[in-house]
């Protein structure tokens, strides 16, 4: 995953993380990427510095984040706890199975799991609708 720094039409700054830059660009060309301010979809990606990897890393993000930054991820944070919950898993399945429901050959149901770059890809040319659900560092402890 990548993080890129993105700004809107009226110079809001914001973060998204995508699998990769052409990733973004297909999700900008869909109309997926939007701000969180004021939900423009005239998003461009800003300058960005080098991630540098240290020993402080986390204590650095966590003191850099602001009060409405820390708000935004603990709300991502328990919206992608309830979509698990109320989700069936179907691990490395879920590109079968999205197809199977998507063509009505499946009951529909919300479903999460995980796909590879090229699963992803056929996926989107047939249609289906779907998105990445964020990992946190805690979901990995």
């Amino acid at each position: 995953m990548i993080k890129f720094s993105l700004t809107c039409e009226r110079s809001h700054d914001f973060e998204g993380w995508f699998r990769n830059n052409e990733d973004f660009e297909k999700q900008q060309k869909r109309g997926l990427v939007d701000c969180p301010a004021c939900g423009s979809h005239k998003v461009e990606k800003a300058l960005m510095a080098p991630a540098v990897s240290t020993g402080r890393k986390k204590e650095k993000i966590a003191l850099a984040m602001n009060e409405q930054q820390r708000a935004a991820m603990a709300q991502l944070k328990a919206l992608s706890e309830k979509i698990r919950e109320n989700s069936d898993y179907v691990g490395d399945k879920f590109a079968e199975e999205a197809r199977k429901i998507h063509f009505g050959e499946s009951d529909a149901r919300g479903i999460y799991g995980e796909a590879t770059l090229d699963e992803a890809k056929s996926l989107a040319e047939d249609g289906v609708e779907f998105m990445p659900i964020p990992t946190f560092p805690d979901d990995q402890n």
